[in-house]
């Protein structure tokens, strides 16, 4: 069963929830996708992205920002759903200063919940362009220094050891 977020300050319409996905985006041979932010030049990231409602399962929050960021349609063709994993892997960080103010006043956590998603090598990408500029696709040992965030990185280096590969 999938799990929802249960507890979460309130955020009135507009504001986002501080529970959040972070999407390893990656190949069999384990090159990672990595995206650039539009309004932050140099920030790296995979696909991020907050709970819409406290009772959005983390799985959906997951497809859902997967499809929006990249295009890629989880449950479509060449990507089955047994494709994402969740690590059942939470992280807790403080919020950037620079996005505190999409939260409710008072709100400087977020808690990062961690997946990835295996695709096949090839897969056609499709940036939103209002959130991300450019990708990449790199081997993990290459993409995780890239990375903008620690818990970002970490979750990279991560990748080979939780899918047991090396």
């Amino acid at each position: 069963m999938d799990a929802t977020v249960s507890a979460s300050p309130p955020a009135t319409s507009g504001q986002k929830i501080p529970v959040s996905v972070l999407v390893v985006i990656h190949t069999p041979a384990l090159e990672v996708l990595l995206i650039e932010r539009t309004q932050q030049p140099g920030f790296w990231q995979s696909v991020t992205g907050s709970v819409d409602a406290l009772d959005e399962p983390l799985a959906a929050t997951a497809a859902r920002e997967v499809e929006e960021e990249t295009g890629i349609r989880i449950g479509g063709a060449g990507v089955p759903a047994a494709a994402l994993r969740d690590w059942h892997l939470a992280n807790v960080y403080e919020i950037y200063p620079l996005w505190r103010h999409r939260y409710p006043a008072g709100v400087w956590k977020n808690t990062e919940h961690v997946f990835s998603l295996e695709v096949p090598s090839g897969t056609p990408v499709t940036l939103a362009a209002r959130e991300h500029r450019a990708q990449v696709w790199l081997p993990w040992h290459e993409a995780a220094p890239r990375c903008f965030s620690a818990s970002n990185a970490d979750a990279i280096r991560q990748l080979p050891r939780r899918l047991a590969r090396t």
